[in-house]
């Protein structure tokens, strides 16, 4: 079943007689386009994806689903827009939430032939079931993840900077054809208690954590993967924090089941890191959503009722970060199926002295 053939079930489930589709990763999810600049109109009897001159020949090529309109100056996109839901027939639009107040301003005053309604967010909704191709697209982009982590982890060592080993990771995702999903995490000793630190120019020392996390976007799909390493030696204290981490997230992995429930898997990795007095280390969400963006619909997290059903992928990848000594996560992407999770990344998670 087609993106385009779902979305219209959910539309007539909803009653909803017409949509604009403006966010552009929606777009891209029912259209295929992967331009930087498009919306889409969706009828229960028209398709348009419309955008402009700069992308003619490469939606032509992109789209299959949905009639592909090109519009040119002087005519406005708004005026393209009005003029093809008139063309399909329609009088009242559902819009995405998530457009700006100011775009839905000038577009609802430019465009006030039309009754504009806000709509429930059923892309989201949709997006968080990958299809079987999406899925396939997903486990390459993984395939390529653990290989980088595979690549990177021979590179790492004392003296080295953050900097040279996150540049060594971009330019391991973009020789084999893969963008980067986000920018580079590589952060190294009291670096590594900062969750999402930038990768700098601190040098490498022994008795470091060093933390990567990575993640590469093949084909239009993420991937994101974390390893946690110590160069030199592992002290006591280090392998205390990194044995706990690494059954919570082995533990929560393989409680990713359909039927459970994002919130209370979460609360599973805060139990298990409460043992030695670790939870309140841990101030971020369990995992997330992931598919065309890393951080795709859905979440596993304590601020979220989240329940779980086949064909969901998300990242478990739960952390321990004490300033001053550094910090901790390991994460991997899982594939919610019909009996026991698939985990789809796969580099070894044990701890690990470079």
């Amino acid at each position: 079943m087609s993106n385009l053939t779902r979305l219209r079930a959910r539309m007539e489930q909803e009653k909803v007689s017409a949509l604009l589709v403006t966010t552009i990763q929606n777009v891209r999810w029912l259209s295929g386009f992967t331009g930087s600049t498009a919306v889409a109109i969706v009828t229960p009897s028209h398709a348009y994806l419309i955008t402009d001159t700069r992308y003619t020949l490469q939606a032509k090529a992109e789209v299959k689903d949905l009639e592909v309109v090109i519009f040119e100056r002087p005519q406005t996109l708004e005026e393209c827009i009005g003029a093809h839901l008139k063309s399909a027939g329609a009088s009242e639009v559902g819009f995405e939430s998530s457009i700006s107040y100011g775009a839905w301003k000038k577009r609802t005053e430019t465009l006030s032939d039309f009754t504009w309604i806000d709509t429930p967010d059923m892309i989201r909704d949709l997006r968080m079931i990958k299809t079987p191709d999406e899925i396939r697209r997903i486990k390459e982009a993984c395939k390529l993840a653990d290989a980088c982590m595979g690549h990177i982890s021979g590179l790492i060592q004392a003296g080295r900077s953050e900097y040279d080993i996150g540049l060594d990771i971009e330019f391991f995702y973009r020789r084999n054809g893969a963008e980067i999903a986000f920018d580079p995490i590589v952060a190294s000793g009291p670096n590594s208690a900062k969750p999402h630190a930038h990768p700098g120019e601190r040098l490498i020392e022994k008795g470091d954590f060093v933390t990567i996390d990575c993640g590469g976007k093949l084909d239009g799909y993420c991937s994101d993967i974390t390893r946690t390493f110590v160069i030199g030696e592992a002290s006591d204290r280090h392998k205390e924090i990194y044995n706990l981490v690494l059954q919570a997230e082995d533990e929560c992995c393989h409680l990713l089941k359909a039927g459970s429930n994002g919130r209370e898997i979460d609360g599973h990795a805060r139990t298990i890191l409460d043992q030695k007095d670790l939870a309140k280390y841990f101030g971020h969400g369990l995992g997330h959503g992931l598919g065309i963006d890393v951080h795709d619909p859905g979440g596993l997290s304590s601020a979220v009722d989240q329940p779980i059903h086949e064909g969901m992928v998300f990242t478990v990848e739960p952390g321990v970060y004490i300033e001053g000594f550094g910090g901790v996560r390991i994460e991997d992407d899982v594939l919610v199926t019909s009996g026991e999770p698939e985990i789809l990344t796969s580099y070894p998670k044990e701890l690990t002295i470079l």
